[in-house]
């Protein structure tokens, strides 16, 4: 498959990260109001309750979402049952820098899974690119004090974090593997319906076997209201769409250098948040992950 990065797929795959750097925020404020598995249910199912009205023609009888089950119900499985359950798991245990720091991992995941699971070829460039990007994201980890690297310790949930950054990996790899029928692709919001119908599903399967496992709880109020609702609406369906048309375009290998975006992110939103103002080693760090990713881009 041809891929090409353009302004408009750069700006596509420029969303998710900085989205998904709020819901790693957002997801560490509601730990102790809600359990992980449980949120990520509920975060799908009012996903598909918005998505619903607009998509709701792929539910008919030929519709080509029943002919091509397989595919969504894997997409499914990955994007949506398994890869937000994890990481919000992981932040349960974990701090936001660990997993962010272990979700930096991800080009070298997408280049290693593509390899060894979809025949894809690994240039010497992109692996220069992917050096370049993770040391960029260790960068802002490290405030560009090398020896704050030293106080890092790794628990449990950096674990879940690991195999949640593998999961996605195969997710954005499956993406690019298949063409969709027409009444599934002419319409964002019914490609998008189609893998959270199958999600929700998952979801509230493994959401079902938490609640049986564990003592649940659910401190319901408007912070969990606010935060469900962000979660459900910006990293869920905009940042959703927004990777899946970047990795059709793309490729997934590309796509995951822009994954590493998503620390950089973080940090100045917490310096917005705390009124401070961004340092030197940001503007080199974010010098450092876009040069791996127009390294590993360029034809």
């Amino acid at each position: 498959m041809d891929y090409k990065l353009t302004p408009s797929t750069a700006f596509l795959l420029l969303v998710p990260p900085f989205l998904w750097a709020g819901n790693a925020v957002v997801g560490r404020l509601l730990s102790d109001l809600i359990p992980p598995i449980t949120l990520n249910f509920l975060r799908w199912a009012i996903a598909f309750l918005i998505l619903l009205p607009i998509g709701y023609s792929i539910f008919r009888r030929t519709s080509g979402l029943w002919q091509n089950y397989r595919r969504y119900a894997l997409l499914g499985l990955l994007g949506i049952g398994l890869y937000n359950a994890l990481q919000y798991i992981a932040l349960h245990t974990s701090t936001p820098i660990n997993v962010t720091l272990v979700g930096a991992s991800m080009p070298v995941w997408m280049l290693l899974i593509g390899f060894l699971f979809f025949d894809a070829k690994v240039a010497r460039k992109q692996v220069i690119g992917a050096v370049l990007s993770v040391f960029g994201v260790v960068i802002v980890l490290s405030h560009g004090e090398w020896h704050q690297l030293l106080g890092l310790r790794f628990v449990v949930g950096d674990v879940f974090m690991v195999v949640a950054t593998v999961v996605w990996s195969f997710y954005s790899w499956s993406l690019s593997q298949a063409r969709d029928p027409a009444e599934i692709r002419r319409n964002w919001a019914t490609f998008l319906l189609a893998q959270i119908s199958f999600g929700v599903v998952w979801s509230g399967v493994f959401a079902a076997g938490e609640w049986a496992l564990t003592d649940s709880v659910i401190h319901w109020g408007w912070p969990l209201v606010a935060g469900l609702a962000y979660v459900a609406v910006g990293p869920a369906i905009i940042a959703f769409r927004c990777w899946g048309l970047g990795v059709q375009r793309a490729g997934p290998n590309t796509a995951g250098f822009f994954n590493n975006l998503t620390p950089l992110f973080a940090a100045l939103m917490s310096s917005a948040f705390l009124g401070e103002m961004p340092q030197t080693y940001h503007g080199v760090a974010f010098a450092l992950i876009v040069s791996g990713i127009v390294l590993s881009s360029r034809r």
